[in-house]
This record gives C-alpha cells, sequence and structure tokens, in this order.
C-alpha cells in the first residue's frame, strides 16, 4: 500500500525520521484523487495529536501532485516477526512471560489509541508492524492502515484504502471498508499476533476457520508453556464474532492475566438447550423407553 524511507532531516543534521510514501489506488479518477487527498490531509492532523511511549510520533505531513507523505519518528530495533525467526532458528520458542510483557506495552498503545476521539482503529497488528527498541521499549508501527472512527455512527474513513494482513484479519474486515469494523477488530488481531508469538505457528486464517472451526488449535496444545488462563484469553480474542470477543483490549490484558474470564453464556445454553430438546422429545422417550422394557421382558420371559 506504499513505501517506507528511511531519511534524515535537513534541518536537524543528525536526526532520523521514517517517511510513509501512500500511493494512490489504481485507476482512481481525479475526484476521486482530491477527496482522498483531504481526507488524507484531515486523518494525518489527528494522527499527529497522537502522543504515547509505545507510538511513533507522527511530526510533519505533505503532499504532491500525486502522493501523499507522513513523516514519523525512525525507530530502531527488530520487529517481533524477526525475533520470532531469530528464536526459531536457536531452536526455541519465545517465553510466554517475555511476549507478556510485551503484551502489557502493545496494550497500552491500543487502549490509548481506542479512546481517542474519536477513537483511532489501527486495524493492521502483525508481528511485523511491532518493534522492540535497543532499550526495550515496544512501538506500534505503521500507520498506514489507521481508521479513525466518526463520532455520530460506526461509519469510518481511512488515510489508506487496506485488506490488513489474512492471517491477522477477522471476518467483518474481509469486506474492505464497509463500516463493520469496531475496536474489537484490533483485539482481534491483537489475540492472532500473540498465538503466532506465543506457539511459533501462525495462525489460520479466518476464511479457514469459518469452514472449520476446529483448525484452530489451542496455544496450550502447542506450546506446553503457556498457561491455559493465556490460551483461554487468546481464543476468547480471536472469536470469529466480534460479539463473543472482549469488547475492549484493557478487558483482553485481564483475562490474559488471569483475572478475567471469558463469559459463560454460551456454556450454559447448553443444559437449557438439552432440557428444551427433552421437552419437545418427551413422547418419542417414553415411547422408546416402553419398547426397551418390553424388549427386555420378551427376552427374559420367552
Amino acid at each position: 500500500m506504499g513505501n517506507v524511507y528511511r531519511a534524515e532531516d535537513l534541518r536537524l543534521p543528525g536526526r532520523l525520521c521514517a517517511i510513509k510514501e501512500v500511493q494512490p489506488e489504481v485507476d482512481s479518477t481525479e475526484a476521486m484523487q482530491v477527496q482522498a487527498q483531504s481526507q488524507f490531509l484531515q486523518e494525518a492532523s489527528i494522527l499527529a495529536k497522537l502522543d504515547h511511549p509505545n507510538l511513533p510520533k507522527v511530526s510533519d505531513f505533505f503532499s504532491d501532485e500525486e502522493r501523499d507523505y507522513l513523516v514519523m519518528d525512525y525507530v530502531p530495533g527488530q520487529d517481533l516477526k524477526q525475533l520470532l525467526d531469530q528464536s526459531r532458528a536457536e531452536g526455541h520458542l519465545l517465553e510466554p512471560d517475555l511476549v507478556l510483557s510485551w503484551a502489557e506495552q502493545i496494550i497500552d498503545a491500543l487502549a490509548y489509541l481506542h479512546r481517542q476521539e474519536p477513537p483511532v482503529l489501527h486495524r493492521d497488528i502483525k508481528p511485523a508492524n511491532i518493534k522492540l527498541t535497543p532499550d526495550n521499549r515496544i512501538k506500534l508501527v505503521d500507520f498506514g492502515l489507521v481508521k479513525v472512527m466518526a463520532a455520530d455512527d460506526y461509519r469510518t474513513i481511512t488515510v489508506v484504502q487496506g485488506r490488513g494482513t489474512a492471517l491477522y484479519t477477522p471476518l467483518e474486515q474481509y469486506g474492505g471498508d464497509g463500516g463493520h469494523t469496531d475496536a474489537r477488530t484490533d483485539v482481534y488481531a491483537l489475540g492472532a499476533t500473540f498465538y503466532h508469538l506465543l506457539t511459533d505457528f501462525p495462525p489460520p486464517d479466518a476464511k479457514s476457520r469459518f469452514l472449520n472451526p476446529r483448525v484452530l488449535r489451542p496455544p496450550h496444545e502447542i506450546n506446553k508453556t503457556v498457561p491455559e488462563h493465556v490460551s483461554e484469553a487468546v481464543l476468547w480474542a480471536m472469536a470469529m464474532h466480534p460479539d463473543e470477543r472482549p469488547s475492549s483490549v484493557e478487558i483482553f490484558r485481564e483475562a490474559l492475566a488471569g483475572r478475567g474470564t471469558r463469559p459463560s453464556s454460551t456454556n450454559a445454553a447448553k443444559p437449557a438447550s438439552w432440557l428444551a430438546a427433552l421437552r419437545a422429545n418427551g413422547l418419542l422417550l417414553v415411547i422408546a423407553f416402553a419398547l426397551f422394557l418390553l424388549a427386555l421382558f420378551l427376552t427374559i420371559f420367552a
């Protein structure tokens, strides 16, 4: 969806920055380009106001005749996908305690974004978009797919039209920019990210899970060192329907820490459904039981 360059600020020699070049959509009309640039300027100004230790600071933005640019802090260090690949090459998995320490910082950043007025969604959370700096600070990078939720409804506008990354994208995001995404979309992507980091197995994409729900194995079955409550929290965050996920990243954080659990409403519904089935088929059960007694009687006394 664009290019990212490492650059030096000529006004402040020695200061490195990252420049995100936003490419226009293919076959877009002039009117569409004007509208997209207007949206970009509106949303870039919102991003420039963000200030959080786990987010790169957007320091400037500008446009030329064809393209738009965001100027952000350059974040040194490796991304979590690189660290995952490195641990695999060394023959071991990432320690769950280490992943959970990263989770605290990532969730802090997302909670800050979601608290904005209007809320800001990232929509492309994945290991490659999370960096660990040399001083062990987590940075959630790449604002290329950030969406700003309109204050009056659930419709959203995006700086760059995008679809996210399939392995970490919930089913409701597959429709593009239809206005069906909210904070729970980021919760799903976050859960899928932790799934990958804890197991070293990429999570199955939502379409595969829709066709075969069993394809998603619990993390603690793949990596025995993952606490079961952490495994359950990750599966909760990756629920297919948004209503079945934690409603916020803060609630997800509590579940990861073992201080909150997935609502048992779905489990509680099972006994009720069995009772309903018994009541609905009571006559058939009585007949079946009577036939069983008759067969038993004939067997004994024949």
